[in-house]
């Protein structure tokens, strides 16, 4: 089965809380829930790791390469302005990635310093983004056969 890594990262923990008119009222637990039910309907492993670090960040992407984690899917949160380090992380390793926001970055006026690491970017479709965003890391395993 394959194996795909969700990072959620910094303030993606208070999902439901933290101005839900711009990220929604699901909780980040009922969008756990909803994530791990679909990646068993569609026959894929998913670890979920939230962090709000960095540096914890940087060390679940390295240590996804060595368990050979198929492909990342990230909503970097906090860390989309100015990670640089998280970018050039994911560059290192090689593993595909999927970058996903709830809102519409070119609305807000935010540009994401991560992007340029991710095959592809779906954002501004609410919850949605992350059933979008696993279903894009498929795609590019099937690409990949």
């Amino acid at each position: 089965m394959p194996k795909i890594l969700l990072i959620q990262g910094s303030n993606m923990s208070l999902l439901g809380i933290r101005q839900p008119e711009i990220y929604g009222k699901t909780t980040a637990a009922e969008l756990d829930k909803m994530m791990q039910d679909y990646g068993q309907a569609k026959k894929f492993n998913l670890d979920i790791f939230y962090t709000n670090s960095e540096g914890e960040c940087i060390d679940r992407i390295i240590k996804a390469y060595y368990d050979k984690v198929d492909v990342l899917v990230m909503n970097p949160g906090g860390f989309t302005y100015a990670s640089q380090a998280i970018r050039d992380t994911i560059k290192g390793v090689k593993i595909p990635y999927v970058e996903i926001h709830l809102s519409n970055h070119y609305e807000r006026g935010i540009h994401s310093v991560i992007a340029p690491a991710a095959q592809g970017i779906i954002m501004g479709l609410g919850i949605q983004v992350y059933f979008l965003g696993l279903d894009a890391a498929l795609h590019l395993l099937e690409k990949k056969k």
